[in-house]
């Protein structure tokens, strides 16, 4: 019998099917479908497969591809290559076992609980909630619908093929990378810096950065001073590192600053926490008076600055005010950043600028995190800051926004009429809207979850000074923007119905 008329020949030629549509290489294909037979039993333990040249013929593939087929059958244990005899079909190591213990726990439940004991965070808390409404409001995230998908994939596509990349994850130099020198240009072409990259560090995202910098900055019991208003996540990471929290009051200049002079005759303060371009949530900005004022006295009293400053890169009238770090030359301020916003989700990165020596200590704390990084994101973030992508994408995306944010005011205005107040942000992609009578946010957040607006707790400030929503914007396009304000408008109605 001739061997290419052998029935396992005869198996594969008829079995095996290359899709060319499919984003899996076609030796991975192959074997895929291989393992799969195997599993079936058409293929059976101790069964030579053809040679390389005649696998080639049978199915239609170069021989390098066939040859990459039983390389990939043979990484993953399902075939044992013997010189001078062939390649045979064996069984993976273990999985017998495996398929054994499968079978006997296939009708037991994973367990609720631990059989061991562990400290619960009384800080920490969910912030995420399950939801099934047509519209989900944020406190002021980018559309994803707006990142350029084609685009996209030339440009990871491009990256993916760069030769360096297999030798950089197979180092851990200390030279700056491309990507980091990029950044330094962006930033101080951007936000008037002038920085090395010596003194910035990237990380996976904004809130990563704040806890590293909590880690090395706060000790339990350190006082951290933050808006009266403020920023519920990197409150829980301040809590959560161990500080005590102490309010400054906030009023359409930013922070009040005076009343730190008084919280330091009975507190040795340890860092000052504020977004100085549009506080979060009322969307202020830090008066210029007042920037001076907070850099005299953090020099004076030797308390740290954060200044995030996360949605710098939106701005829609007149120029962004430069960032207090931009004029720091005392080391006081740890500045925190977004970069990519304009992109998808996934390659958006979070950065901080910060006096050399900060910096090299809290790149130890991140290589325990994340030693590696993304070098495929920081490749194609690199090349799209050369190539001048990142700012015509903001560019294109700042007049999107600037409209949405028009069309939402307007629609605020014509719905809720003198029952509201706000002030139309001059960047930013998320309103702060103040009713003028009390009403229960909480209340209103179900009224308006049966209309199919899910609003988050975490967007609802409620007190006995305040009664205002952090509003996002960004993520709808006009006419949704439009239905959505219709639909809180219902909501509040139903309060005097």
């Amino acid at each position: 019998m001739k061997t290419t008329d052998s029935p396992v020949i005869e198996l594969l030629k008829s079995e095996i099917r290359i899709e060319k549509s499919s984003t899996n290489a076609v030796y991975v294909q192959i074997a895929q479908q291989i393992i799969q037979l195997i599993q079936k039993g058409y293929l059976s333990v101790g069964s030579l497969l053809p040679g390389t040249r005649i696998l080639a013929v049978t199915i239609g593939i170069h021989r390098k591809t066939a040859v990459a087929v039983y390389e990939e059958l043979a990484a993953q244990g399902w075939v044992n290559s013997i010189p001078n005899k062939g390649t045979y079909i064996v069984t993976p190591e273990n999985i017998t076992k495996i398929k054994a213990i499968h079978q006997q726990n296939k009708n037991q439940i994973a367990s609720k609980n631990t059989g061991f004991p562990f400290e619960a965070s009384f800080n920490l808390a969910p912030i995420e909630t399950l939801f099934e409404t047509e519209f989900i409001a944020n406190d002021g995230h980018p559309d994803v619908r707006l990142h350029p998908v084609t685009q996209f994939s030339k440009w990871y596509g491009a990256a993916m093929k760069r030769k360096s990349l297999v030798s950089k994850w197979q180092q851990s130099g200390t030279a700056p990378t491309q990507f980091e020198n990029q950044l330094c240009n962006f930033l101080n072409a951007s936000r008037g810096f002038a920085i090395q990259p010596k003194n910035s560090l990237s990380t996976r995202s904004s809130e990563m950065s704040l806890y590293l910098i909590a880690q090395l900055l706060i000790r339990p019991k350190d006082v951290v001073l933050v808006g009266n208003l403020g920023n519920y996540a990197a409150n829980m990471v301040f809590q959560q590192a161990g500080a005590t929290i102490k309010t400054l009051p906030v009023d359409a200049y930013g922070l009040q600053v005076n009343a730190i002079e008084e919280l330091a005759k009975k507190n040795t303060i340890r860092c000052v926490y504020l977004n100085s371009n549009r506080h979060y949530p009322t969307t202020n900005t830090l008066s210029a008076e007042r920037r001076l004022q907070l850099l005299a006295l953090a020099k004076k009293l030797r308390f740290a600055i954060i200044e995030d400053d996360f949605d710098y890169d939106f701005q829609f009238d007149g120029s962004p005010i430069l960032p207090m770090a931009s004029s720091d030359t005392d080391g006081l301020i740890i500045y925190l950043g977004k970069l990519g916003q304009s992109l998808f989700p996934s390659f958006q990165i979070g950065f901080m600028i910060a006096p050399e020596n900060f910096i090299l200590e809290a790149k130890n704390y991140l290589q325990m995190l994340d030693s590696k990084g993304d070098l495929i994101q920081e490749q194609v973030l690199a090349e799209l800051i050369h190539e001048g992508e990142i700012h015509r994408l903001l560019k294109k995306n700042t007049l999107v926004y600037k409209k949405r944010r028009d069309t939402m005011c307007l629609a605020l205005e014509n719905h809720f009429g003198d029952t509201i107040a706000f002030e139309k942000p001059s960047g930013g992609l998320a309103l702060w809207i103040r009713f003028k009578t009390q009403i229960s946010l909480v209340q209103l957040a179900e009224k308006t979850k049966k209309m199919g607006l899910f609003l988050p707790k975490t967007l609802l400030y409620q007190d006995k000074n305040s009664c205002a929503i952090r509003l996002g914007f960004g993520h709808w396009n006009e006419e949704e923007i439009e239905m959505v304000v219709e639909k809180l408008r219902l909501g509040y109605l139903e309060f005097f119905s």
